[in-house]
């Protein structure tokens, strides 16, 4: 089977490599990644695997299957367009917007399944089939690869657990502009060491004024890499706002701390007000009606942590085309069309 894993945000990379990972191991695949070259100015795994910035390039190859982890894939490639999500975000209203680009859609677990499946109905023109959400495969089998890391920080830092910040970078939205006095209150008052981890996205300012506390502060840790699971794997306590890392987090089951989180369905500790973190981080470990809620998203939002899941979704993609067989392209409207090829270019089409 011939798969592009496209890439239009750097998050995607690490979303679809277990893809690349199982088309390899079932043998007969031929894979292709499509970098959207001005969001993704450098690609790790380029001397690894087949790779194009040239949407031509990914048309030419004649793809039979495409896995798209964001919101937009151009209509006019062949291919089965599979919408396998960024994240577990269900309170963004974008998460539930139909855009018509895609087939399929391969959900994380009961909650979306039934949702989309619901909007399927509405609308008509797309499947959904329920997989789980393919970085959960990596997930799964590197959970206990960096406990010999963690334990090394811990006995440098002399501290007992690790508190991972990872707000996200929506001005309307990031704890950032309130948490520092916070942060560095539950470091000297607490056994933990804060690593702080940012989105690609956040504000400049944002990086410089968190990495100088850091750089005060013992027990602080600035952390400038560009994949966050190393250290959500790493850490015992998430603290962060509105941000898709949390679900991510909870499905390790572990707690989860916000300031003033915007979801309409709250599973963690939610706190109206930075003081009341030291109060919140002290009970967190015990709080069982927290620790009920935080199963609740592991059954409903991800169930699959069987490692499985890329091996159900190239099975999925096999069971469309031999029903439907392979799409020549999708038909859209011409606003649809407009955003698809202002985004991504045209082709010279056979």
């Amino acid at each position: 089977m011939r798969i592009v894993l496209f890439c239009e945000n750097k998050y995607a990379i690490d979303i679809l490599k277990p893809i690349q990972n199982e088309a390899d191991k079932e043998g007969g695949n031929d894979v292709l990644w499509y970098i959207h070259k001005s969001k993704i100015p450098t690609f790790p795994y380029a001397d690894s695997v087949k790779w194009t910035n040239s949407m031509q390039e990914v048309y030419d190859f004649s793809p039979e299957a495409i896995f798209v982890p964001g919101n937009i894939v151009p209509y006019y490639l062949p291919g089965v367009k599979v919408q396998v999500f960024h994240g577990y975000a269900a309170e963004k209203k974008d998460h539930w917007v139909i855009r018509r680009y895609f087939d399929t859609y391969f959900t994380q677990g009961p909650y979306f399944t039934k949702n989309f499946k619901r909007l399927s109905e509405k609308y008509g023109d797309f499947e959904v089939l329920e997989t789980g959400w393919p970085k959960q495969d990596w997930i799964t089998e590197h959970r206990n690869d960096f406990e010999n890391d963690k334990q090394e920080l811990l006995k440098k830092y002399g501290r007992k657990k690790i508190v991972l910040y990872a707000p996200t970078f929506s001005p309307k939205l990031t704890s950032l502009p309130f948490m520092k006095e916070a942060l560095t209150k539950l470091v000297k008052d607490e056994d933990v060491l804060v690593m702080m981890k940012f989105h690609p996205l956040t504000d400049q300012k944002w990086c410089d004024e968190y990495r100088a506390l850091a750089e005060a502060t013992e027990g602080m840790v600035y952390v400038d890499d560009f994949n966050i699971t190393k250290y959500t794997l790493m850490a015992d306590v998430m603290i962060s706002d509105t941000s898709s890392a949390i679900y991510e987090f909870l499905l390790l089951d572990k707690p989860v701390i916000t300031l003033r989180a915007i979801s309409k369905d709250i599973f963690w500790k939610n706190i109206q007000e930075p003081e009341e973190l030291a109060s919140a981080y002290k009970t967190i470990f015990t709080d069982k009606d927290v620790n009920s809620l935080r199963r609740w998203v592991i059954d409903n939002y991800d169930p699959y942590l069987d490692g499985n899941v890329c091996h159900r979704m190239l099975e999925g993609v096999r069971d469309y085309i031999r029903r439907h067989g392979v799409p020549r392209k999708r038909k859209l409207n011409l606003w649809r069309k407009y955003t698809s090829i202002k985004t991504f270019g045209n082709v010279k089409r056979k």
